[in-house]
């Protein structure tokens, strides 16, 4: 047959469809192939009827289909079904053909996955793909990294697809070498983690705290999503709090309170341990799933554990108020923190990010989009090299001027006994990071005392080690002499 589609994919799941539609429309041809071909011939006589699609039946038909060289885009469950896909068509690919791996992949696996598929003399590109079914569709955040060579054969068909920022630039560029693009979209995911459970922390204090109905909290979050906290999480926080069924019941009082997650969230926080990174604002994030989850043994300690706290009697407006403060300057510490574990990322795997693009590629399309990206975007412009978002001059500002409502928000929430774990994280992390000295010269000492581990001295250069025989019982060894 006639090798006449620009590109192919794999996978006929919701995603897969309304991706491949998207690219359709774009002006390029397409090859779908599903496991059950029952899908393709469905595809082919449903949606996709009509259009610059061709179903294959096979996966050799599929392949024959594609020009050279052949751009494969796999969309299949991350895991294991992934690696049986690229054995099945490794052999039937030449050198210089790029596989792409759409899925939720985790990075370490598109890392060891780059290398065997460029082994065998092939391109290999992992993207991060954001925005869910809709975005698929309309225009997704795109984050591709892996083989470099692949990227200016795919470039134009993904900047085509993907979403557009206000200013029309496409959020998709490249992001990096092997698994940089997974692991960019993997800390995207756990930002979203963080952005969420700080927008379910401020409503449990509308909600518990002051007491509004969900009509009034509706309007707090339309009103927020005018300003700074303008983004796709508070746009559509806004909606549940204003929605009815047909019965006229508020479906948001309806739901059950046990969160669910799918691990890209834990991802980022074992990454955050591995690279040693303090990542505790997304880490309390999904701790917070993870309890939400005993429901029935907080329904049971409900019963036998009650607070001490009081209840609110200030101005309520002027909480409403302190609380868009709190949450604008908690989500700054997120994202600080999450460019922080990009930054040494990269540096432990040899990737070269471009963070200023990174904020881009999330400004439309994606679940975190938001207006407060443009000004990261705008930070790394002022300074490529910029160590943390607190210490650019428009952040630290927008932090410092908040601080004091920030804190007037924990300390509320502590009295009332309303847990806030990612507001008190976020701010736990800016007191640590701006003090000059804290305890750890304690902890050093008690580590020193009790396995002899050393410390380093204030008096001397960093770099060298001492330590003391607390005890007088204690020899001249050290934990350092036999540390391997």
């Amino acid at each position: 047959m006639n090798a006449s589609s620009d590109i192919g994919l794999i996978g006929l799941a919701v995603m897969g469809e309304n991706l491949a539609l998207n690219i359709e429309s774009k002006g390029f041809s397409i090859s779908v192939f599903n496991r059950t071909v029952a899908k393709v011939d469905g595809f082919l006589n449903g949606r996709a009827k009509g259009k610059k699609v061709f179903g294959a039946r096979s996966q050799q038909e599929f392949v024959a289909s594609l020009k050279k060289p052949r751009k494969v885009f796999m969309l299949v469950k991350a895991g294991r079904a992934v690696d049986e896909l690229i054995e099945q068509l490794l052999p039937l690919l030449e050198a210089g053909d790029i596989l792409i791996d759409g899925g939720n992949s985790h990075f370490p696996d598109t890392i060891r996955r780059a290398k065997l598929v460029e082994s065998k003399g092939l391109l290999y590109v992992g993207t991060g793909v954001s925005g869910g079914e809709e975005g698929a569709l309309k225009g997704p955040s795109m984050m591709p990294g892996g083989s470099p060579a692949a990227w200016p054969h795919v470039r134009e068909i993904f900047q085509a697809v993907c979403a557009k920022t206000p200013d029309g630039e496409p959020c998709c560029d490249w992001i990096g070498e092997n698994g940089a693009g997974h692991f960019v979209k993997m800390v995207h995911n756990g930002i979203e983690y963080g952005d969420m459970q700080l927008i379910c922390e401020a409503y449990d204090l509308m909600k518990r705290g002051l007491g509004l109905a969900n009509p009034e909290m509706h309007a707090a979050f339309a009103e927020w999503n005018r300003g700074e906290l303008d983004s796709y999480l508070i746009e559509i926080t806004r909606d549940i709090l204003g929605y009815k069924d047909e019965e006229g019941r508020e479906v948001v009082d309806l739901i059950l309170d046990a969160a669910g997650q799918k691990g890209t969230g834990k991802w980022t926080v074992v990454a955050a341990l591995d690279d040693g990174m303090p990542l505790t604002l997304i880490g309390e994030a999904v701790f917070a799933r993870c309890l939400s989850a005993a429901k029935e043994e907080r329904v049971e300690a409900s019963k036998q554990i009650q607070a001490k706290g009081g209840k609110f009697s200030g101005d309520k407006a002027a909480f409403v108020n302190d609380l868009r403060a709190a949450l604008y300057a908690s989500k700054i510490v997120s994202y600080a923190q999450g460019y922080q574990l990009m930054r040494a990322a990269a540096k432990t795997y040899g990737w070269n990010l471009n963070n200023g693009g990174i904020a881009l590629v999330w400004r439309g399309g994606c679940i975190i989009r938001s207006r407060f990206l443009g000004e990261i975007k705008k930070a790394f412009d002022r300074d490529p090299k910029l160590v943390n978002l607190l210490l650019d001059p428009f952040f630290k500002e927008a932090v410092e001027s908040r601080q004091a409502a920030w804190r007037r928000v924990i300390v509320a929430a502590t009295q009332m006994g309303i847990p806030v774990p990612c507001f008190s994280a976020a701010l736990a992390y800016f007191d640590g990071y701006r003090s000059a000295r804290l305890p750890a010269n304690l902890l050093q000492a008690q580590r020193d005392y009790f396995g002899a581990h050393t410390y380093e001295r204030v008096d001397q250069p960093r770099g060298e080690f001492f330590h003391t025989n607390w005890t007088g019982r204690g020899g001249s060894t050290t934990a350092r002499a036999y540390n391997a």
